[in-house]
């Protein structure tokens, strides 16, 4: 049976007991159904995690006894951030959703000409704890123990105004060069996707004159939301650690 695994903010400690966050509560015992006696498994995204046991469940609360630290990390030997151009609806909910269980460490949701969504800051607020919500589900189930970073939402310009990166990368159909012709990154690699109108010419220009390197990943057009998880799955295949 598998021992279903629960993202908290809380400090753990081997022997401690502790009483379960909102979110950790709410996903515990009512999605989950786990009763008093239960085990899980909890982890804060510094890095490893804890066995546990609940001890005590209320109509609105429920506490853990923590056990034994395991060290397990599954993180990908190789840094990579998504600036991904904003998507509508569930399209980026799938994006961040799937990217994480690719293992990206970071996700900049992105404001570009043909990006079809419009938010106001109240509005980008309620995107972003969504966004990191959808994060955290993404860790719990495909065992990740480091949360990957949710950058503030920008534009295009200024991310690439402020992105240091050993290797940019950004898909374009007229390249041609493709990931399996570049070189091995010296430490980290961001990928730019555009959105689901795609980048303009002039973005692709503009990208590539500020060091970004163009590559193809085949005959076809991909949606926006299968490009990203395409390009990751090749890059991870090709410098990370899928094989």
């Amino acid at each position: 049976m598998r021992i279903s695994r629960i993202y908290t903010a809380a400090p753990l400690v081997s022997g401690e007991s502790i009483e379960l966050d909102e979110n950790a509560f709410n996903h515990a015992v009512r999605v989950l159904r786990l009763k008093q006696g239960d085990t899980l498994v909890l982890f804060n995204g510094e890095g490893g995690e804890f066995e546990a046991e609940l001890v005590d469940v209320q109509k609105k609360r429920a506490s853990v006894t923590i056990g034994q630290f395991l060290h397990r990390d599954n993180e990908s030997p190789l840094p990579i951030i998504l600036g991904q151009c904003i998507s509508r609806g569930e399209k980026m909910d799938y994006t961040i959703q799937k990217t994480v269980e690719l293992g990206v460490t970071g996700i900049v949701p992105l404001f570009s000409e043909r990006c079809g969504v419009k938010l106001n800051q109240d509005r980008i607020e309620k995107r972003m704890r969504h966004w990191h919500g959808t994060i955290i589900s993404a860790c719990e189930q495909c065992g990740r123990n480091r949360i990957p970073k949710l950058h503030q939402a920008m534009s295009l310009h200024e991310w690439q105004q402020q992105l240091n990166a050993s290797h940019k990368l950004v898909l374009d159909p007229t390249a041609t060069e493709s990931i399996a012709t570049l070189a091995k990154p010296e430490k980290d690699v961001a990928l730019l996707i555009g959105p689901e109108g795609g980048l303009t010419d002039q973005e692709i220009k503009t990208a590539i004159a500020s060091g970004f390197t163009g590559i193809r990943l085949g005959p076809r057009i991909l949606r926006t939301e299968t490009a990203g998880l395409t390009a990751l799955s090749i890059i991870q295949q090709r410098w990370g650690d899928l094989n």
